[in-house]
C-alpha cells in the first residue's frame, strides 16, 4: 500500500490525540483503508494500492468493542437490570456515537476512499467513519492485545457514559413511543422497513413508524433495530 506523506501527517495527528502509538503501522492503515479506496486502485494503470481494505478489522474490533463496553457497564453499575444495561450499550456503541467520536479523533483526515466516496461529506461519510472506528479497536487489538483495546475504548467511548446519562439517549425509545402512543390514540405504532441500501456487509435501513393510517416519522439505522429506535426517537420530538 502506497502511504503519502500526507496520510502519514495525518495519522500521526490522529495517534496523538488518541493516545496511542502503533508498533505496525500496517494494521492502523489498513483501518483507515475503505473497499472503495482499494477497488479504485486496482482498477488504474498504475495501482496505488494492492493492500487490504478495514472490514476484517472492522468484524474483529465491532467484537472487542462490545466485550469492553460490557465488562466496563457490568461492573461499573451493579444495581442496573439487564435491559438498562442493554441500552447503556447500545447508546455507547452506535453508529452516530461512534461516528462523533471517531471524527473529533481527526479520522476524517486519515481515510483512504475513492474520488467518488471522498466527495460524500453526508450519512454515507458518517457510517464510514463509525466503521473505521470499529476498525481502529480491531488494529489495536491485532497491534497491542485485548488490554491495548480497551485502554482505548475506555478513554474514548466510556468516557461519554455521562453524556449519555444526562441526556437520557439511553432510553428505550420504542418502549417510551409505545406509552405515549396507547395513552394518546389507544393504539400500538406500527413499523415498517422502507427501504435498505448498501451492500450486505454495510447496509442502512429506513423504517417508517406510524401510528394508525398516520405516518409520523422516520429513523435510519445499520440495522433494522436501530432504524426503528431513531424513528421512535423522532417520534417522540415531534410529539413535543
Amino acid at each position: 500500500m502506497a502511504i503519502t506523506d500526507a496520510h502519514k501527517k495525518a495519522r500521526a495527528q490522529f495517534e496523538a490525540r488518541a493516545g496511542i502509538s502503533f508498533k505496525n503501522p500496517m494494521f492502523i492503515d489498513t483501518a483507515f483503508t475503505h473497499r472503495s479506496y482499494i477497488n479504485e486502485s486496482r482498477s488504474s494503470i498504475t495501482p496505488a494500492s494492492h493492500g487490504e481494505h478495514n472490514e476484517r478489522l472492522e468484524f474483529l474490533g465491532d467484537a472487542v468493542l462490545e466485550l469492553a463496553v460490557t465488562d466496563h457497564l457490568f461492573r461499573a453499575y451493579p444495581d442496573s437490570n439487564e435491559g438498562d444495561l442493554t441500552n447503556y450499550r447500545a447508546a455507547l456503541v452506535n453508529a452516530v456515537m461512534l461516528a462523533d467520536i471517531a471524527e473529533s479523533l481527526g479520522v476524517n483526515d486519515c481515510l483512504l476512499l475513492s474520488k467518488g466516496e471522498a466527495r460524500d461529506l453526508g450519512r454515507a461519510r458518517a457510517t464510514i467513519l463509525a466503521n473505521a472506528f470499529e476498525a481502529i479497536v480491531g488494529a489495536l487489538y491485532m497491534d497491542q492485545g485485548y488490554q491495548g483495546a480497551a485502554d482505548f475504548i475506555n478513554r474514548h467511548v466510556i468516557t461519554r457514559m455521562p453524556e449519555v446519562l444526562a441526556t437520557g439517549a439511553w432510553r428505550d425509545a420504542k418502549s417510551e413511543f409505545q406509552e405515549f402512543a396507547q395513552a394518546k390514540y389507544g393504539m400500538t405504532p406500527k413499523y415498517e422497513t422502507v427501504r435498505a441500501e448498501g451492500p450486505d456487509h454495510d447496509k442502512e435501513f429506513v423504517v417508517s413508524v406510524s401510528v394508525g393510517d398516520i405516518e409520523l416519522a422516520e429513523g435510519e439505522g445499520k440495522s433494522k433495530q436501530e432504524a426503528e429506535q431513531n424513528a421512535a426517537k423522532k417520534a417522540l420530538q415531534e410529539k413535543d
